[in-house]
């Protein structure tokens, strides 16, 4: 508790963490229906964590590469759990590949409650301590380096998005929820499965002791046949997240249902809980299942960008097609993670943060237009740029964010992943791929011909307002980043390519490791320079290559 304490009071990954869990506390206090209190409240509470956030990586920021571990007084990892036989340590890092999902993170949070502020209209308590619990529990699975503290984390975010759809949705909102819940927890229970058999097999090489820690877990050499079934486990849960086809069934329903705050966040940066799980857990820790898959996973990944692109296409509901877009654009960065090269990974990791930014701006762009029509069929629409000049201009900029026009942030990430792809050897994926770039180009073009192109078709359009103040207030801060990462992305790509390139050769050196029939525990590494670094197999000096 003291140590505890003692986090939470300093410039810690902890207080970044838990200051958004805490900050519900006086949400009860706060009288019952007095809603405006409880957004300045909120929103001051989401621009002081941006701004610590901010601050935070300032600090820790080093041209080398972005690295942070968080240790107790005494220096070492804080045992969280330490009995006789089992330890779990309160692990927290942070690194290049998780700082700019969890700066995402924080400032999406201010982003989702101006967005919100007139669309959410009752129990502005329970929404506002759902977002903040739900921004604690996505902050915590970026940070956590423990497997059981990741999948606690990964828990906490299923209960406050529930919520957020079942209670503040549409009218199939409640639908929607349970399938989300439903399909979420399935592949959270496989995981945990097994989470608990690496947990015990650590534990057979070990004299006992249970360690769920990713370092410990890391020096695990398992046979081929507990690789495949353990990596599925894990590919199951993390696909349903993202969602991979054909997996993706729930996120329609779940975008279409959920509020426009829901929405953004569940695209902004939810999904890419999927992706990183990929990135961090299941491809480092079982090198060779992953291989041996990967033509399923590429597969899966081209498929779900032709399929997303297409389905997209023949929507007539606006938040349908921007649904299906998620589909096709997560896939892109699916590709790139199963491509397995640095460029490629790069691209995939800037593309989950492109996407955030400019997916997260069409849902708001959505959900303000329905604030004014309450519909979202494009029927309903056509000509919007005469009475709503400043609506049609962030509508045009985020789609072509989308569709990777050069100069803003889309076209650097797509273009990184297909240029990795294609240097893997990947040359028809590389070409599938393009194909996708094209149809999204078609999809997001064809919605703003029917929204804002054209004449006036219905009467109800021609008096509605333009976006207000706080309206271009959320949007603006996204549209800056969509221009300076597609004019200047250098700064945007270095943080994190010595935690990337640590990560790849952690995967090349499991690759060569020879096969065993038995489970094996390597002998611990020396520490590593950068917090997120993945231990490698160690190499003979002599002959260059990988030993058990």
């Amino acid at each position: 508790m003291e140590t505890l304490l003692v986090l939470l009071s300093a410039d810690t990954l902890t207080r970044l963490v838990f200051l958004p869990a805490f900050a519900c506390l006086p949400l009860v206090f706060m009288r019952r229906g007095a809603q405006r209190p409880v957004k300045i409240y909120a929103l001051v509470v989401s621009l002081l964590h941006l701004a610590l956030t901010i601050l935070f990586v300032a600090r820790h920021w080093s041209d080398s590469g972005f690295s942070f571990r968080e240790v107790g007084p005494d220096g070492q990892a804080i045992e969280w759990i330490s009995l006789p036989n089992l330890r779990i340590l309160y692990d927290l890092r942070l690194d290049g590949i998780s700082m700019p999902l969890v700066v995402l993170t924080s400032l999406l949070l201010p982003v989702v409650l101006l967005g919100s502020w007139r669309g959410v209209e009752r129990h502005w308590r329970g929404f506002t301590a759902s977002l903040l619990l739900l921004q604690t529990g996505i902050l915590g699975a970026l940070v956590a380096f423990d497997l059981f503290l990741f999948y606690i984390f990964w828990e906490v975010m299923l209960v406050p998005m529930y919520l957020v759809i079942g209670i503040w949705g549409g009218e199939r909102r409640i639908y929607a929820a349970v399938k989300f819940f439903l399909f979420t927890m399935a592949g959270s229970l496989l995981m945990l499965l097994a989470i608990l058999w690496l947990g015990w097999t650590h534990s057979t090489l070990s004299g006992g002791l249970w360690s769920f820690a990713l370092d410990d877990l890391l020096r695990l050499q398992l046979p081929v046949s507990q690789q495949l079934w353990l990596f599925a486990a894990f590919a199951l849960a993390f696909a349903i997240k993202v969602p991979m086809f054909p997996f993706h069934t729930w996120l329609p329903d779940a975008h279409v249902e959920a509020p426009t705050g829901g929405s953004v966040i569940l695209a902004g940066i939810l999904l890419k809980l999927g992706t990183y799980g990929f990135l961090r857990i299941a491809l480092p820790l079982f090198p060779v299942a992953s291989r041996d898959l990967t033509p399923w996973f590429l597969g899966a990944a081209l498929v779900g960008i032709i399929y997303g692109a297409l389905v997209a296409w023949a929507q007539d509901d606006i938040k349908k097609l921007v649904a299906y877009s998620s589909i096709a654009h997560l896939g892109f960065v699916m590709l790139g993670l199963f491509a397995i090269d640095l460029l490629a990974w790069q691209g995939a990791l800037l593309q989950m943060v492109n996407h955030g930014l400019s997916t997260g701006a069409l849902f708001l762009l959505v959900g303000m237009l329905y604030d004014r029509r309450h519909t979202k069929k494009f029927a309903d629409f056509g000509g919007l740029a005469r009475p709503m000049p400043w609506f049609a201009f962030f509508l045009s900029f985020a789609a072509l964010a989308s569709v990777g026009l050069p100069g803003l942030n889309g076209f650097v990430g797509e273009f990184l992943i297909l240029v990795g792809t294609y240097r893997s050897g990947l040359h028809w994926a590389a070409i599938v791929g393009a194909i996708g770039v094209i149809l999204a180009a078609v999809y997001l073009l064809r919605m703003l011909h029917e929204t804002i192109y054209g004449p006036v078709r219905h009467d109800e359009n021609r008096n509605l307002a333009d976006l207000s103040l706080r309206e271009v207030a959320a949007l603006l801060p996204l549209c800056v980043l969509m221009l300076w990462i597609g004019l200047t992305p250098q700064p945007f790509l270095a943080p994190s390519e010595a935690a990337l390139q640590a990560t790849l050769s952690s995967y090349r050196a499991g690759l060569k490791r020879p096969a065993v029939t038995q489970p094996v525990l390597h002998p611990p590494l020396a520490a590593h320079a950068v917090a997120g670094q993945l231990p490698a197999a160690p190499e003979d000096a002599a002959t260059g290559q990988m030993t058990p």
